[in-house]
């Protein structure tokens, strides 16, 4: 994963990851935001669904609620605004960051090899104005994340497979400094 540097508030990370799977097995998770709270709760607190979209998976909205590793939470909503394919597809971002994201996914042996392109502006005051002085802090939580995200990934995909065993599968990561209080769910694709 790489990170580019730029305004104190501009951020670009190049992550890629590899996972057992199909880009088809992998386009039907990462492609129905929906779900994200639920098999990627580390970083998904809150999905929630605002707008369908085409059927082709463009203009298809929710607004969501993240966190990584650090204790604050970003407010945001997910466009896609590209159809939605084995291939890949991309998103806009609006609110705490507003950018774009871009997924591509390529079958590699038994394995899917998936790059996400994020291109975001802070938005969220506590980052704009301490963004000279936490960048490298603000650029490893999103490593973070997107760590939990890969891990997260795999123990969905092993879930989905037919035949398996899903009590030896282990829950996806939970948020960090949740402390007692318990993030509300998106209750959509449960």
């Amino acid at each position: 994963m790489t990170a580019a540097r730029g305004a104190s508030n501009e951020y670009r990370f190049l992550t890629v990851w590899r996972v057992a799977g199909t880009p088809r097995e992998v386009v039907d998770i990462l492609g129905d935001a929906g779900t994200l709270a639920r098999w990627w709760p580390s970083v998904y607190l809150r999905v929630t669904p605002l707008d369908p979209g085409n059927p082709d998976g463009t203009d298809k909205s929710f607004m969501l609620h993240t966190k990584g590793w650090l204790p604050y939470t970003l407010r945001w909503k997910l466009t896609v605004t590209e159809p939605i394919t084995e291939h890949g597809f991309a998103l806009t971002a609006t609110g705490d960051l507003s950018g774009t994201g871009r997924w591509t996914f390529e079958q590699d042996g038994p394995e899917t090899v998936i790059s996400y392109d994020w291109r975001v502006t802070a938005s969220k005051p506590l980052i704009r104005r301490l963004g000279f002085l936490f960048k490298p802090a603000f650029a490893a939580n999103h490593r973070w994340a997107m760590a939990r995200g890969q891990e997260s990934l795999a123990l969905e995909l092993r879930r989905r497979r037919p035949g398996s065993n899903k009590t030896r599968i282990p829950p996806p990561p939970q948020p960090t400094f949740a402390g007692k209080y318990r993030w509300p769910r998106s209750t959509t694709h449960a």
